[in-house]
């Protein structure tokens, strides 16, 4: 964890600092060695949020993209289940950043436990990953150039996106890792529909995280990516006999 509570304030970890759990309440040990990125340990092995992964560069990377007060927020549902979330704005978006496999059943718990949910997942975790989407790409077709939207037509081809295509979040992956720059991109993985297809688009990383911290995102949801998703890509199927 990058944050635990010292006298009740949101603290990062420092040498030889102790302090409490959001979530269980427990005592937190400061971890600041040279290889790994500072963070906060359990000082006892105990059940707390069995959801939370060891952070990665690449995920420290991502949330010091974040107003701190968005950071590694403690998230409860109308029966008290209690999880930390990476990052959760101020207008109710949880964005969880993921590196490591997660089962179709966890997902399927945490997509309905924040209601509204983006996935970042990191796209460098396998070597092959990359060269999958790439020559997905060169076999796609680009069915609408604004915004850009990439019909494929075989995802499975793809492992990365075989393990993500039926989510029903959104979910854009990051193949820069932690090497990212000014030309950056996150691709955006439409929600699921009732046909054969996957569709896919992009936006650069700069601007994702602009909209997010300005409360765009919200916007963004509505007047692109639910249109395109709800009314477009299916009047687009109707009309060209795909998917059947």
């Amino acid at each position: 964890m990058k944050f635990a509570l010292l006298d009740g304030i949101k603290t990062e970890a420092t040498p030889g600092s102790k302090a409490l759990c959001q979530i269980c309440d427990s005592e937190l040990v400061a971890k600041c060695g040279e290889i790994r990125v500072h963070h906060w340990s359990h000082k006892s092995k105990r059940d707390c949020d069995p959801w939370w992964e060891n952070e990665s560069e690449w995920h420290r990377a991502w949330k010091n993209e974040f107003p701190i007060d968005w950071q590694e927020i403690v998230h409860h549902d109308e029966n008290s289940e209690r999880h930390i979330a990476d990052i959760k704005t101020e207008t109710g978006w949880v964005v969880e950043f993921q590196r490591s496999f997660l089962s179709p059943e966890e997902r399927r718990a945490r997509n309905s436990f924040y209601k509204k949910l983006i996935w970042i997942v990191d796209g460098t975790r396998r070597k092959t990953d990359k060269k999958q989407f790439d020559k997905i790409l060169n076999e796609s077709c680009i069915i609408i150039q604004n915004p850009p939207t990439i019909k494929v037509p075989f995802p499975e081809e793809c492992s990365l996106l075989r393990e993500w295509v039926n989510s029903d979040s959104l979910v854009f992956i990051d193949f820069d890792g932690s090497t990212r720059n000014e030309k950056s991109l996150l691709w955006l993985l439409y929600p699921k529909v009732k046909i054969s297809n996957t569709y896919l688009s992009y936006i650069s990383q700069a601007a994702f995280i602009e909209l997010s911290n300005h409360d765009g995102f919200e916007k963004l949801v509505r007047d692109v990516i639910d249109p395109m998703h709800k009314e477009i890509l299916p009047m687009y199927e109707k009309k060209t006999g795909y998917g059947n």
